[in-house]
């Protein structure tokens, strides 16, 4: 495809080269593999399960040798709440008060999203503020009817012109409703955060943001800084990154052609939170606690949380441990045949290694470089919910093109659903991943891995998408806990579904572990 000169400057200007576009255009060509899966990882199969006495072991470790090591807690908070209020939009642009009433639009539309944010309006932690300015900005509210009273209240929370809460940043937006005040998923995080993530009463917590919300991020830490310090004793230290433009990909129209907008200008879109492994790639830590912004919960919940991450971290701290300690005696000494032995059992049993069926057949130099290599990887332990049907990924076993099989976490659009088997093993998968993870990111040596270069550049989406009212279709890098982390060592826990709380939309608002 030619590109003018003046494309190449746009493309250039964003940070990407005509190589890269060409690359990426190649790749809606010919398409991405689909994931060829074994099985679904299930519990003693991929998935460990720990006792009571287990837990209480890994936090006291935690606990131990937190204060020696540098405690980083990274969070992905780019997007805007929009997509929350999905249903309330659709509500606002299709009843005709005038044609029908409200409970009619709901039988006609199936519209049970909009009954539940009915019964459940006073229980919204911003149900205050909102009713307040509603009848500010609707001086009649009084004399409406319920209907009309509906509409008034949703268009004060949504439109531009009044609230903007749909285009708040996520993290930002009331979540939680207490006695005294309102805190929204930033605060929460802060208060996690200093029960866990913390080094010598240090929290230090980086999120991921949208440039243009950097100011009212900055704000929201200065009104809470003095009071949240006071009330945990622990001092914050928080930074953001933007996801670069380096990382944006073209889109597409139905042809596979460069789209382009009205005045012929080429189009690109964000390459999904898989671009989001450049700002963690830059962030120096011996432990990464990462979690999305909306998996918050109420403060009388807190404790738990904070126990299962120090589970998490603890097993990170042990297994990181055992593997330099192999690594070093790699290096140091003349490994005997059944020292060689324990180090291939440790890298099956502990980091669920499938070691090469041809290993005994290595000379003895090879192996010990085949299980140096496999030792010396980032390492990431993950907690797996339960599958109750909510969205997201999950674990399973893969076989590779060169016949190897691993560990991993595995979105549904990586699946060829058209394929009964693969659906069928989807479809038996007992655990989902919550995105909660413990990351170990540093070598035997205390250097920081390169990131990148653990990525499976072949696990990447092709989504479809809407663009200017046009379909069009967009290219996703590998997902940050998915293709991203691919050729990390990967542990999976069991952890129990109070761990998971996430707010997709309004509604999930009203969920226990949103309500005091």
């Amino acid at each position: 495809m030619k590109f003018s000169q003046e494309d190449i400057d746009y493309i250039e200007s964003k940070g990407l080269s005509l190589e890269q576009i060409e690359a990426q255009l190649q790749t809606f060509q010919k398409g991405l593999p689909f994931v060829n899966l074994k099985s679904a990882a299930t519990l003693n199969d991929g998935i460990i399960q720990l006792d009571k006495k287990e837990e209480q072991e890994l936090i006291a470790l935690f606990n131990l040798e937190k204060d020696n090591k540098s405690i980083l807690k990274f969070v992905p908070a780019s997007g805007a709440a929009t997509r929350m209020f999905k249903f309330l939009f659709n509500f606002l642009k299709n009843y005709n008060a005038k044609k029908s009433s409200i409970n009619a639009y709901i039988n006609r539309f199936n519209a049970t999203e909009l009954s539940v944010f009915m019964v459940g309006l006073e229980k919204l932690p911003f149900y205050k503020t909102v009713i307040n300015a509603t009848k500010i900005y609707f001086t009649n509210f009084d004399s409406l009817s319920r209907n009309d009273q509906l509409v008034a209240f949703i268009k004060t929370m949504l439109n531009e012109d009044k609230l903007n809460y749909s285009n708040l940043p996520k993290g930002l937006l009331p979540f939680h409703n207490y006695q005294n005040h309102i805190a929204n998923a930033f605060e929460e995080h802060l208060h996690e955060a200093a029960l866990y993530a913390t080094s010598n009463k240090i929290a230090k917590i980086h999120f991921t943001i949208s440039e243009k919300h950097l100011e009212q991020f900055k704000s929201a830490f200065n009104e809470i800084k003095s009071t949240i310090e006071l009330k945990t004793g622990i001092a914050f230290d928080i930074t953001f990154s933007f996801q670069s433009e380096k990382t944006d990909t073209i889109a597409v129209n139905s042809k596979l052609q460069a789209f382009r907008d009205e005045e012929n200008k080429l189009q690109f879109r964000p390459s999904g939170h898989g671009a989001l492994l450049q700002n963690l790639n830059a962030l120096n830590a011996d432990i990464i606690f990462v979690k999305n912004i909306d998996n918050v919960v109420v403060s009388k919940y807190k404790n738990d949380i904070a126990n299962y991450k120090k589970t998490l971290a603890g097993l990170v701290l042990k297994l990181q441990k055992q593997s330099f300690h192999y690594i070093n005696k790699i290096e140091t000494t003349e490994l005997a045949e059944e020292e060689i032995i324990e180090i291939a059992e440790f890298l099956r049993r502990q980091l669920n290694v499938i070691i090469s069926l041809e290993f005994e057949k290595y000379s003895t130099k090879y192996q010990i470089d085949y299980l140096k290599e496999k030792l010396n990887k980032p390492i990431r332990v993950c907690g797996m919910v339960k599958n109750e049907g909510e969205p997201g990924g999950g674990p399973f076993w893969i076989w590779h093109n060169t016949g190897a099989v691993s560990l991993q976490i595995i979105e549904s659009a990586q699946i060829d659903l058209s394929n009964q088997t693969q659906k069928q093993i989807l479809e038996n998968a007992t655990h989902f991943n919550p995105v909660d993870i413990v990351c170990g990111i540093k070598d035997y040596k205390g250097n920081a891995f390169n990131l990148e270069d653990f990525v499976d550049k072949n696990t990447g989406f092709i989504t479809n998408k809407t663009r200017l009212g046009k379909k069009i279709k967009a290219l996703e890098l590998p997902g940050l806990w998915n293709g991203s982390m691919a050729n990390w060592n990967s542990i999976f826990v069991e952890v129990p579904i109070l761990t998971f709380n996430p707010v997709k939309t309004v509604n999930d608002l009203l969920k226990p572990a949103h309500q005091l």
